[in-house]
């Protein structure tokens, strides 16, 4: 996350007035906008391995996923964020043009300047989605995959593919070998 573009503090609906007239994205957090930066190669590939696999193994379901150009919205942490990649089942989410509300998978892909937040203060705000089953978060450096699934009231039970021939994302019911997550990321670049 970036510095605040803005001093001045803003409401939701004066974000998305905002937003729809700039160029680039920013998240909104509590009344302050944050730019969003550009992304490595190897984030956007894997962001594109997941996205694929995921629509691919959805055709014909209620659910859809998305990839990092559409919002989602936190309203009880008063947030609008871009996940890399997220699905959602929910009906209410197909008629919405903006943003969605109620994903059951989002997935992160850790950088260097983003990982603490991530893992941080986003995870706090997702928490407050009650239809999140899995937040996913990617290391693409260390080939590794932490998934974080909904365990009953506030838990969330850690499942690390550290070394692992493959991931299961058991919200969506889908399996994924580290080879087909991890596909045209150069060995010497995640090293």
């Amino acid at each position: 996350m970036g510095l605040p573009l803005r001093q001045t503090v803003l409401d939701a609906e004066a974000y998305l007035a905002w937003e729809a007239t700039q160029a680039d994205k920013s998240e909104y957090v509590a009344g302050e906008v944050f730019a969003m930066v550009g992304v490595r190669r190897v984030h956007a590939t894997v962001a594109g391995n997941i996205f694929a696999a995921l629509r691919e193994h959805l055709r014909g379901t209620p659910c859809m996923p998305y990839i990092s150009d559409m919002k989602l919205r936190v309203e009880a942490a008063d947030a609008f964020f871009y996940p890399d990649v997220m699905v959602t089942c929910d009906a209410r989410d197909r008629l919405a043009d903006l943003y969605v509300e109620h994903p059951q998978l989002i997935v992160e892909i850790l950088s260097d300047s983003t990982a603490a937040y991530d893992r941080g203060a986003k995870f706090a705000a997702y928490r407050q989605i009650a239809a999140l089953q899995e937040f996913v978060l990617i290391d693409i450096d260390a080939r590794r995959i932490e998934m974080f699934r909904r365990q009953t009231g506030k838990e969330w039970l850690l499942h690390d593919y550290a070394g692992e021939p493959g991931c299961h994302f058991a919200s969506v019911n889908l399996t994924l070998a580290m080879e087909t997550v991890f596909e045209d990321v150069e060995p010497s670049i995640a090293a």
